[in-house]
């Protein structure tokens, strides 16, 4: 009888310790773009910071993916485009949110994304005027990207039907076809430096194609600003290109504890370096844009960190 007590007891011990496990998926998206290296970088921090906790990274499609699964609860914390942030909050069908997205809340702001308009140097194209008519790639189907993509020909009146060929791959396979010379232009939204483009610009000259102030101001999303990607950012780019940013957001749900939130928000904060060393684009993360203009409300957890350290009153 001892013997069974003891076994029924070291299992019931066995089977609470499992259940306190806390797991935290840390969704990004593609293995080539800045989201995933962040995430490696946030999963292992946590690992550290929160006791009890399995972390994981999962590679997505990005920002529209991420938050839709954050929303069915597969996922703890993502990164998001601002403006994939705000449409699934708000249920832009449009944009691939069938309903409002109410479980979702903001940690942080974190870094510009810029829109890299890219094209071959033996493409013809000089500027964005001559886009029209050449063989194009904007992005996963409704990923972040093609919103993106989207709204930037919208404002300056180009459709998809103005082009030879629409191609909806992801970073690399756009990278990889125009390497093969199968497209003359694609569309990368991402941080200054992204592995992809780095890639590409070292293989083949290419020509960073300048988005005219006039466009960006047409777009009606405020989440949408005139950006610069600094000369030199790409081999060959001997020059600052005047582009689109749009801000990117670590999100997470409205189902995960305050305290987790919260050890989340000041772990960053105070590894920032880390996230850094992870890519150079978390140098754009700074705690006093942390909890400005958030797309979705800010999580109770990461509001309490930030009104700890005299960010929010």
């Amino acid at each position: 009888m001892r013997k069974t007590f003891l076994a029924v007891s070291a299992a019931i011990c066995l089977a609470t310790a499992v259940s306190a496990a806390e797991f935290i998926n840390v969704l990004t998206g593609g293995t080539s773009g800045i989201y995933y290296p962040l995430g490696v970088a946030l999963s292992q921090m946590y690992a550290k910071a929160i006791p009890d906790s399995k972390t994981a990274v999962q590679a997505t499609k990005a920002s529209v993916e991420n938050l839709n699964l954050l929303q069915a609860g597969r996922g703890e914390a993502a990164i998001s485009l601002g403006d994939s942030l705000s449409d699934a909050y708000k249920g832009n069908t449009e944009a691939g949110f069938k309903a409002p997205l109410s479980k979702l809340r903001t940690i942080s702001a974190l870094y510009p994304n810029y829109i890299h308009f890219v094209a071959a140097a033996d493409s013809g194209i000089k500027s964005f005027d001559d886009i029209k008519g050449k063989r194009i790639s904007v992005g996963a189907p409704k990923s972040g990207t093609e919103l993106n993509s989207r709204a930037i020909l919208a404002a300056a009146g180009i459709s998809y039907k103005d082009f030879a060929k629409v191609e909806y791959l992801s970073y690399a396979e756009s990278v990889e076809l125009m390497k093969n010379r199968q497209l003359d232009v694609t569309l990368l939204s991402s941080g200054a430096g992204v592995a992809a483009l780095r890639d590409l610009a070292t293989s083949q000259k290419v020509v960073f194609l300048t988005i005219p102030e006039e466009i960006v101001k047409k777009i009606d999303d405020p989440a949408y600003q005139v950006g610069v990607i600094p000369a030199n950012t790409y081999e060959g780019q001997t020059s600052d290109v005047k582009t689109v940013s749009v801000q990117n957001f670590l999100v997470t749900h409205s189902g995960v504890s305050e305290q987790t939130v919260y050890t989340m928000t000041k772990t960053m904060f105070e590894n920032l370096d880390q996230m850094v060393a992870a890519h150079a684009a978390a140098k754009g993360i700074k705690l006093e844009n942390a909890a400005k203009n958030p797309p979705a409300p800010l999580h109770p957890g990461a509001e309490r960190y930030y009104k700890e350290v005299g960010v929010l009153k």
